[in-house]
């Protein structure tokens, strides 16, 4: 029996669920910060593969699905970069020490 496309994806998304959820948790808390930062490029990379999905124009069901993921990758990279530019505040000299 052949599998439709459509279960492959799933069955690829659940997984990939799974194992993100196992590498987070195992990551100390002094390492989140740094470990988003480094996702941003990620998400960046999903950025553009929604944009594309996107103006596929495939079928409705695509333009919508890459649009939502366009607005949540989005909304992932601007918070790494908030998340990092606040981080990297913490360790800039205050005025008037040496």
């Amino acid at each position: 029996m052949l599998e439709s496309p459509e279960i492959a994806a799933l069955t690829i998304l659940v997984l990939a669920l799974f194992v993100g959820v196992e590498l987070i948790s195992k990551v100390p808390p002094l390492l989140h910060t740094p470990v988003m930062s480094g996702s941003n490029a990620i998400s960046g990379i999903a950025v553009v593969g929604a944009i594309l999905a996107a103006g596929s124009e495939h079928s409705l069901l695509s333009t919508v699905l890459g649009f939502t993921a366009i607005v949540f990758a989005t909304i992932n990279v601007v918070g790494g970069f908030l998340v990092t530019n606040r981080m990297l505040g913490m360790f800039k000299r205050k005025p008037g020490s040496k």
